[in-house]
């Protein structure tokens, strides 16, 4: 059975840091691509970022510069490094394990979510 399983959430305060985690199981990790959602109130889920396989990272403008993700394939566990948290970053973060296939078919999984607040 496949899951991924976010931690890291909660109260932030505006400046500050988090470090999220998703942990995957039931699937082949190190060949997935992986990247993290997010979903404020109102609003249209939003990539906010992506790593291949190979260890490539793209980003939304958004948190250019202060958002890092990276993955560990050892330990089945992605992450995102979040520094200079704005209220506008306030959104549930999920993530997401995706590959494309030679028929280019996608296979997507998801997370539940974690709750990021920034907020003073």
């Amino acid at each position: 059975q496949v899951q991924l399983v976010e931690s890291g959430g909660g109260l932030v305060q505006p400046g500050g840091s988090r470090r999220l985690s998703c942990a995957g199981s039931g699937f082949l990790f190190r060949i997935y691509g992986m990247g993290w959602y997010r979903q404020a109130p109102g609003k249209q889920r939003e990539l906010v970022a992506i790593i291949t396989n190979g260890g490539n990272a793209n980003y939304a403008d958004s948190v250019k510069g202060r958002f890092t993700i990276s993955r560990d394939n050892a330990k089945n566990t992605l992450y995102l490094q979040m520094t200079t948290l704005k209220p506008e970053d306030t959104a549930v973060y999920s993530c997401n394990a995706f590959v494309t296939d030679y028929f280019r078919s996608r296979t997507d999984y998801w997370g539940q979510g974690t709750q990021v607040t920034v907020s003073s």
